[in-house]
């Protein structure tokens, strides 16, 4: 629910040129836009150029009164430099597969779909990944998304051996993944 209101604070001060919301879309979205550009035959300038398209995008959207976004902003934006990207790589000839009916191939709704789902997961993780306690829950953290090794993980948890720390992270992960099958199939 906060995350929405954020959102719709961002798009009014996008629409009435409130420079603090144009950085901060900014911050929170070029970094996405420039990693998938810069991966794909791309460079930081046309990053840069690619997601300032995108956010006239946004901002011409947001003056209309009838505009109603109906995902992530983040989620938009990376739709809308996407497609942009596509049709410049096509223009270029270095896109390889067949692009002349690019409206049909990549329908922007299914890509923000894709997204929408997607970014829910996440917040049903994140919420599982907080209810699963301690100190199950920065074992998960320590392994996952800090990538260390067993040994270190008994070290830092005081298992006798990486044996231990390693049944425990199993464990741990089964407590987890039963918490996010529990909260997903209810939003289903």
């Amino acid at each position: 629910m906060k995350s929405e209101y954020t959102e719709q604070l961002l798009l009014k001060g996008l629409a009435n040129n409130d420079s603090k919301a144009i950085e901060i879309i900014y911050k929170d979205n070029f970094k996405m836009i420039q990693n998938f550009i810069i991966n794909n035959n791309g460079d930081y300038d046309e990053a840069r150029d690619i997601f300032q398209e995108a956010m006239i995008a946004l901002y011409e959207k947001v003056q209309s009164e009838s505009f109603v976004l109906t995902c992530k902003i983040n989620t938009y934006v990376y739709s809308v430099c996407r497609r942009l990207w596509l049709k410049r790589l096509q223009s270029q000839g270095k896109f390889s597969n067949q692009m002349e009916f690019v409206e049909e191939t990549v329908p922007i709704e299914d890509d923000i779909e894709i997204h929408e789902k997607r970014n829910a997961e996440y917040e049903i993780m994140e919420r599982a990944l907080s209810s699963l306690g301690e100190p199950c829950k920065s074992l998960i953290e320590g392994y996952y998304l800090k990538k260390m090794d067993m040994q270190a993980i008994a070290k830092e948890f005081g298992y006798t051996n990486a044996d231990n720390a390693k049944n425990q992270k199993y464990k741990c992960f089964m407590r987890l993944k039963k918490l996010f099958f529990s909260q997903y199939n209810i939003g289903e």
